[in-house]
């Protein structure tokens, strides 16, 4: 086998450069779009589909959408993953899936935003559901592959970490193209007069191109077979599934990851809102906040992977929960609720304590499936890393799911009040927004206690133990 050079690292990490792209256009933007609040509507936003709590009088449609879409993703995460364990394709296990699902994932995206009637309607609701769902099959089609190389495609711990550093570099990099996206169809509105909704759909195409070329990279320009020798696992979904949630310390990984990614999801989608209606700073904020949220994660890189070799991952994932626990609590309070910062040091600070824990989240967690992955393999003599990274995948998408059903939720709380209004323009208030905050705060203190259980150390004695037998056989 190949051993994995700088060049190939960086060809496979613009593959989560690409899809990086369209999932923060959606995590981003998606409830922005189709549920938009008092300041959004004041510069030219419609109402495209009902507004409010009105599933039930406790859901909003929106909310309901994105989650059965997640809750749609999640499910088919481990039966991707077991197509992908099992796939005999002359190109590998993983590639084939890449190739075919990029180019439909791209035109998908920009059709949820597409929807046909310029007013509210049932229609549009209808449209919007099918193209998430779409969207969100088409995504792990692309993505469960992907991430299954993550395991597959270094040697040894240094490649492992290195190749982790590199995708994590441009999910931060992708993710903060989509933050780009205000300033575009900004551009596109002031420059030749388009109404906010062309001009979005316009910058959203666009992005959606630069992410598709991205995605084709790695499908290309890889040779699974020079890296990879596993073969395909014979096992059915159900069993292979079984058999990794078996897995005592993946269990435990699984549930610290599904309130982690719970409370991101929150304050991901939340960022926009908590920008305009708490810190009462223009849209485009919200893209120089993370830009510089980037910016200063970056700079933690180096250490983290060096913190990751000294002290070890376990640590350093718990660091990075209370490096959260203070973002998101001082998120709840922001805004006119303290007076004696200006909001604009309030948005600096915000980025400042975000930054370390954010460094730590993009590296540390999924080098933590692979070894897990890899333990599993010694001790099963199986290559299941396919159904490790789906499982996990499905985890992180419930966690999603729980909060794209609740934020939209949440964010309603005191909205008709706060906006002035009654039925379906109400979309959210300031109140609802710092709850969002709070919530998200309380499942990083869940999820460093949860992670307080993770049995580091047998994971790597098992790992170290296969190393120094191939060192001694060579």
């Amino acid at each position: 086998m190949k051993t994995l050079s700088k060049g190939k690292m960086w060809c496979y990490a613009i593959g989560q450069l690409g899809w990086s792209i369209i999932s923060g256009l959606i995590g981003s933007w998606l409830v922005y779009f189709y549920q938009p609040n008092q300041e959004a509507i004041n510069d030219g936003m419609k109402t495209l589909i009902p507004q409010g709590r009105v599933v039930l009088g406790i859901l909003t449609f929106i909310g309901l959408v994105t989650a059965i879409g997640r809750v749609f993703d999640a499910v088919t995460d481990p039966l991707v993953g077991n197509w992908s364990d099992n796939c005999k394709h002359k190109l590998g296990r993983r590639i084939p899936f890449m190739r075919w699902s990029a180019i439909p994932l791209g035109l998908v995206f920009l059709l949820v935003f597409c929807a046909p009637l310029p007013k509210v309607s049932a229609i549009n609701t209808v449209w919007l559901f099918v193209t998430v769902l779409a969207y969100y099959f088409l995504i792990t089609c692309y993505c469960t592959p992907y991430t299954s190389l993550l395991a597959e495609l270094p040697h040894n711990q240094e490649e492992k970490l290195k190749l982790s550093m590199c995708i994590s570099l441009t999910f931060i990099v992708g993710t903060c193209i989509g933050y780009t996206a205000p300033m575009i169809w900004g551009a596109l509105m002031n420059s030749f007069g388009l109404e906010r909704i062309p001009a979005m759909r316009i910058t959203f195409g666009f992005l959606s191109l630069l992410a598709t070329i991205f995605m084709l990279v790695p499908a290309f320009g890889i040779n699974e077979k020079d890296y990879c020798d596993a073969s395909p696992s014979s096992s059915n979904m159900l069993s292979s599934l079984t058999k990794t949630f078996k897995n005592k310390d993946f269990r435990i990984f699984v549930g610290q990851d599904i309130i982690y990614f719970f409370g991101l999801a929150m304050f991901q989608t939340g960022l926009p809102f908590f920008v305009t209606s708490l810190l009462q700073l223009p849209e485009s904020m919200t893209t120089i906040m993370f830009g510089g949220l980037t910016l200063l994660s970056l700079l933690f890189y180096p250490f983290v992977t060096k913190m990751a070799a000294k002290w070890g991952k376990k640590k350093l994932l718990i660091a990075a929960f209370i490096g959260f626990v203070l973002t998101f609590g001082f998120t709840a309070i922001c805004g006119q609720s303290i007076t004696f910062i200006p909001v604009k040091v309030q948005a600096i600070l915000i980025v400042i304590l975000g930054s370390f824990p954010q460094a730590i989240f993009g590296i540390i967690p999924q080098t933590i499936v692979a070894d897990i992955a890899l333990e599993d393999e010694v001790i099963t003599g199986e290559s299941r890393s396919g159904m490790f990274y789906a499982a996990r995948t499905f985890a992180m998408k419930l966690g999603q799911s729980l909060a794209m059903l609740l934020f939209t939720s949440l964010a309603t709380i005191g909205a008709a009040k706060s906006a002035g209004m009654l039925g379906e323009e109400a979309a959210g208030s300031p109140l609802g927004y710092r709850i969002v905050a709070l919530v998200a705060a309380v499942c990083c203190i869940i999820g460093g206690l949860i992670m307080g259980f993770f049995n580091e150390k047998k994971v790597m004695q098992t790992i170290a133990s296969v190393e120094d037998s191939s060192k001694d056989k060579e």
